[in-house]
C-alpha cells in the first residue's frame, strides 16, 4: 500500500504535469505553423511536368504571403480546386486580376488560342505541362480566396533541394 502512496507523492505527479503540458504546448506549436505560417505538401502527378517531378515533391508552403496579397505571376501556389474541395492542387498562377491571358483551348488537337479577362478577385492559374493539366483553361479563373499557399521551398528529393522561385 505504501508503495502506491509514494506513487502518487507530489513530486511524481508534478513531473507528469510539467511533461503533458510541455507536450501541449508543442502541439499549439505545430498547429499554429500549419495553420498559418507553413505547411510541408507532397505533391504528385503529371500537371507540373518537369518543375516537379511526377512521382512526388516533398514542399514547404507558406501561407503569410497569400493572406498579404503578395503573390504574383510566375509564383507556384497551393489551391483547393473549386471542382473538388478535398483535393488541393499544385499550378502556377499565369494572370492576376485584370491581366489578358491568352491560352490553348485544346493544345493536343488544335493550336485555337482564346484570350480571357482575369476578373476582380480571381487568378488564372495553369499546370506547367498543358498536355496534362486540369486548371483555369477547364474551370475558369477562380477567387483568389482558394489559394492556401505559395511554394517556397522543395526539400525532397535531396538532389532538388532550393528555393522555388518564379524563375523555378
Amino acid at each position: 500500500m505504501s508503495r502506491w502512496r509514494n506513487l502518487f507523492k507530489g513530486e511524481n505527479v508534478k513531473e507528469a504535469f510539467d511533461r503533458t503540458f510541455l507536450f501541449a504546448k508543442f502541439l499549439c506549436f505545430l498547429h499554429v505553423t500549419n495553420t498559418y505560417l507553413c505547411s510541408p505538401v507532397l505533391v504528385r502527378g503529371p500537371s507540373m511536368l518537369p518543375t516537379l517531378s511526377l512521382t512526388g515533391d516533398l514542399l514547404l508552403g507558406e501561407k503569410i504571403s497569400t493572406r498579404l496579397g503578395k503573390v504574383k505571376n510566375g509564383d507556384i501556389v497551393l489551391v483547393r480546386s473549386p471542382e473538388n474541395p478535398k483535393r488541393i492542387l499544385t499550378k502556377r498562377i499565369l494572370g492576376m486580376e485584370g491581366d489578358n491571358v491568352t491560352y490553348l483551348v485544346d493544345p493536343q488537337h488544335s493550336e485555337k488560342c482564346r484570350t480571357v479577362t482575369v476578373p476582380k478577385g480571381h487568378v488564372w492559374i495553369q499546370g506547367d505541362n498543358i498536355y496534362a493539366s486540369r486548371d483555369s483553361r477547364d474551370f475558369g479563373p477562380i477567387p483568389y480566396g482558394l489559394i492556401q499557399s505559395k511554394a517556397f521551398c522543395r526539400i525532397w528529393p535531396i538532389s532538388g533541394f532550393g528555393s522555388m522561385g518564379p524563375d523555378v
